[in-house]
């Protein structure tokens, strides 16, 4: 019954994502969803009170596919320096790809950013669970040379967020983390300041 249950919840979710993509969230009805998941209004109002909570779901369900993806780079057994590489590439390249995927949803993220900043507050508390983990590990390996990991972790989490909106927009110009420089540029400001040795 729970799995039915979850199913069925999963189905408007990802049906109401595409139709949100296609023809924007204020122009998608709680009828449209229901009836492009073939499932009654009753159903669909037996899991989503309004339009806003489904909205709300839809976010969600993709930073638990962002967070999923954090979470495998995280769990490699390769050096803390090389995760944190890793961590940041794989962070945006996936919130990008998240923001391209869904269409006309791009418009409403950069409009209702305040909602979505509200929806991921449990992601963004992973997150910084995820960077002081990977912090951790290089302090204890000896590659990392950081007093206090929990507030290293807060700063860049806030950093990495920081870049998100000009990322996805391509206001950086010419800086892509698929340009193995450029992110070497990002790792060595990361990891040695700016100050001259």
């Amino acid at each position: 019954m729970q799995v039915t249950i979850a199913k069925t919840r999963d189905k408007l979710v990802e049906v109401a994502r595409q139709l949100f993509a296609r023809t924007g969230v204020e122009d998608t009805t709680m009828n449209d969803i229901a009836q492009a998941s073939q499932k009654g209004r009753r159903t669909l109002y037996t899991y989503f009170k309004s339009k806003e909570e489904i909205y709300s779901a839809v976010v969600q369900s993709e930073l638990k596919i962002l967070n999923q993806s954090l979470e495998t780079v995280v769990n490699k057994n390769i050096p803390a320096d090389e995760k944190l590489e890793e961590f940041i590439y794989i962070r945006l390249e996936s919130i990008k790809n998240a923001v391209s995927r869904n269409g006309t949803l791009r418009a409403k993220f950069f409009r209702d950013i305040w909602r979505v900043e509200n929806v991921r507050k449990n992601f963004d508390r992973r997150e910084i669970a995820c960077i002081r983990s990977i912090l951790n590990e290089g302090i204890v390996a000896g590659l990392f040379e950081i007093e206090n990991p929990e507030s290293i972790a807060v700063a860049l989490h806030h950093a990495f967020k920081g870049l998100e909106v000009p990322y996805i927009r391509g206001v950086l110009k010419g800086f892509s983390f698929s340009d193995r420089q450029r992110t070497n540029d990002i790792v060595n400001l990361l990891f040695n300041g700016i100050k001259k040795k």
